[in-house]
């Protein structure tokens, strides 16, 4: 098949010489299921071409974002009429507060917010404005779940982290890990430890309600309360890390579909649109912290960038349409029911968990998947065959057994049926390569 993408490997070879690994973010290097990466000359709804003109039914959807579809024409028209108005300002703009309205309406926890330009920046301003409210130093972090690269966040990080086998990042200094405690998602007993262990000194838990980059896993019953009511209990904050599920598990996030309203919360990916975001906020008094109101400083120049801005308006706006998110639901339903089916038909051990528009197949006889340790035990050889195969054919997965699958409202039946007929395939080169 190496003819299929000739000028993707061309110009792979190309980036090698001048970015790391030939990438800007790690797990685009395909290093857990190895081949090379294919480049992107385009997308169109819920379809992505490459540049050897290979087209493919696209369940990466930019790892969240593009809940719309690629190219949605209100977000492309409202970028084009911002940009011809200025790209930056370094002042306030009115957009900003009607992006910032509508968020609030939209998620439980939001009473105030900041925007910023990235989930990483989201999660470390976070955690900035609990350490800063609560006078403490120690935060609760879970195993598996990824909140950005800052450094006192890559301890046992999920995501590209595991993808590589190093729980920990080389470069970062012990000391900025000290005050970071690991505890294990859907595990209040581990959390409790840490509480008992430290009880005056542990500012926030941080966590993924729906992760999304140790694949796609629910919180049990009574988890999200007991955290919050454990949070309390000793005087921490919960922080809510939505910058995937956000706008993707229900329009409120997690915290609307579960009924449990979080003290802060992360955001980015969907309320930009497809353009560089982030956005913290929660309960008003947490956040008359910030500067200038308050002592915790936190600041960028292209915070509330107008693009940015203008894409994220348009999409939260059609994404609150009539019908609009429930059709996305429906695909991804369609998707797994019928993924799951096919699995079960050929008799390859594969369990599908969907929560909203996101989901993870992960190659295990497990029922279900709840824990990190659940989905080290899935077969990741399976997973690789599975990928190329599907690649090969036209569907384009994420390259990792941790990461998140993404459905859009664009996933129209012709895309459901593409991506159904080619799992079949896939499944079948499965079962040969067995």
């Amino acid at each position: 098949m190496t003819d299929r993408y000739a000028q993707s490997i061309a110009s792979y070879s190309d980036s090698e010489v001048f970015l790391p690994g030939g990438v800007n973010s790690p797990v685009r290097a395909m290093k857990a299921v190895g081949g090379t990466p294919f480049f992107v000359a385009r997308g169109e709804g819920p379809w992505i071409i490459d540049v050897d003109g290979n087209r493919y039914v696209d369940l990466i959807g930019s790892y969240g974002p593009l809940v719309l579809g690629h190219c949605h024409p209100s977000v492309v028209k409202a970028i084009g009429d911002a940009a011809t108005l200025g790209t930056s300002y370094g002042a306030p703009t009115v957009g900003e507060t009607d992006l910032a309205r509508l968020v609030v309406d939209m998620v439980p926890g939001m009473e105030r917010l900041r925007l910023v330009s990235s989930g990483t920046e989201a999660t470390m301003s976070a955690i900035r404005v609990a350490r800063g409210a609560t006078n403490r130093d120690k935060i609760v972090k879970l195993n598996g779940c990824y909140h950005g690269h800052a450094d006192y966040l890559l301890v046992k990080a999920g995501s590209g982290g595991l993808t590589f086998g190093q729980p920990d990042s080389a470069g970062v200094p012990a000391g900025s890990a000290r005050d970071t405690l690991v505890a294990e998602y859907n595990d209040l007993d581990s959390v409790r430890t840490l509480f008992e262990a430290y009880p005056d000194e542990i500012a926030a838990v941080i966590m993924e309600p729906v992760p999304g980059n140790m694949g796609v896993m629910e919180p049990k019953k009574g988890y999200l309360e007991g955290l919050l009511a454990m949070c309390h209990q000793y005087g921490a904050l919960l922080i809510f890390d939505e910058v995937m599920s956000g706008f993707r598990v229900h329009p409120g996030g997690a915290q609307a579909l579960y009924g449990v309203t979080p003290d802060l919360t992360c955001l980015g990916k969907v309320i930009g649109g497809g353009l560089p975001v982030g956005a913290y906020g929660g309960r008003a008094d947490v956040m008359r912290n910030v500067a200038p109101e308050g002592a915790v400083y936190q600041a960028g120049t292209l915070s509330g960038n107008p693009l940015s801005v203008a894409a994220g308006l348009a999409t939260l706006t059609a994404l609150n349409q009539p019908g609009v998110f429930e059709r996305a639901v429906s695909a991804a339903t369609q998707i797994c029911d019928g993924l799951s089916a096919l699995a079960q038909q050929k008799g390859v051990p594969l369990c599908v968990q969907r929560v909203g528009t996101m989901f993870t197949a992960f190659f295990t006889d497990a029922e279900q998947v709840t824990t990190l340790s659940d989905v080290q035990a899935c077969d990741f050889d399976n997973f690789r065959v599975f990928f190329h195969a599907c690649r090969d054919h036209g569907v384009n997965l994420p390259p990792s057994q941790y990461e998140a699958c993404f459905v859009s409202a664009a996933h129209d039946e012709h895309a459901v049926t593409t991506a159904l007929e080619v799992f079949a395939r896939a499944l079948d080169a499965l079962k040969s390569a067995c």
